[in-house]
């Protein structure tokens, strides 16, 4: 990747799950690069959800690389999840037009619960579905798969967990979009209130949003949050993280 940029610039590892981010630094300049990044990258740029995307180039072996400006920030911590900025930022993203018609032109489609719940299932191994509380989560889900049905679409994140949030000295950002979604945006709303707010203050959060907290926006929360957190046990699982499994076996219960 050096060839890009000239070898005065050192490029390092940037970590993450998948080993295709990197620092490149040169005289006090940074750049954070990224290879194959989706297109949709530009958009998210462009509506500052994301640090200023600087260029983008394809390799010779047809993989693109790009460059985003690389910001002195910090992830937020969880109790900061509560803040006004970050209600926002989201109601901004679920309601950007350009966001979903990009997702739209790149070929992704309404991410259905009927198929999030044909997924989980299968996904489970016969060890898990032997805990506690995991196969009470599967009937809630079947039983109520009828009853969730939302005619508002839009972009979801699909982790807006404390660690994607950016601050900056005068911005906030949303980053990692690997699994942007078209859905519900209960899916995000769900994970953000379980995770962070207080059952107490979830009609005030709702209401800087935009929204009032009805039975059935309740529901919808609590089913999106139970097929996410049977996914997290699964993955943590498949891993050999066991303390990270129970975790999310305890909050499971706690869900229902």
């Amino acid at each position: 990747m050096e060839h890009l940029l000239g070898q005065d610039w050192e490029i390092v590892s940037a970590g993450g799950a998948t080993g295709e981010a990197f620092l490149a630094s040169h005289n006090g300049q940074k750049l954070f690069l990224k290879r194959n990044s989706s297109p949709f990258l530009a958009v998210l740029s462009a509506e500052r959800i994301v640090p200023k995307l600087i260029w983008t180039k394809r390799l010779e072996n047809g993989d693109v690389i790009t460059a985003q400006q690389w910001l002195n920030g910090r992830e937020l911590k969880p109790v900061e999840m509560m803040s006004e900025q970050v209600v926002k930022v989201l109601k901004k993203i679920h309601s950007s037009k350009p966001l979903l018609m990009m997702l739209k032109r790149l070929g992704k489609r309404h991410n259905q619960p009927e198929m999030m719940l044909k997924k989980i299932t299968m996904n489970l191994d016969d060890e898990i579905l032997q805990y506690p509380g995991v196969k009470e989560s599967i009937q809630f889900l079947q039983y109520e798969l009828k009853n969730i049905y939302c005619e508002e679409l839009v972009v979801c994140h699909g982790d807006v967990n404390h660690n994607n949030w950016l601050q900056t000295d005068n911005q906030l950002y949303l980053i990692d979009w690997d699994n942007a979604m078209i859905g519900d945006p209960a899916i995000d709303i769900g994970s953000l209130l379980y995770w962070y707010i207080p059952k107490e203050n979830w009609e005030q959060w709702l209401g800087l949003y935009g929204v009032t907290l009805t039975s059935h926006l309740k529901l919808r929360m609590k089913w999106y949050i139970t097929v996410q957190t049977l996914y997290f046990v699964q993955w943590h699982r498949d891993k050999n993280r066991f303390d990270e499994m129970m975790n999310w076996l305890h909050f499971l219960q706690s869900i229902q």
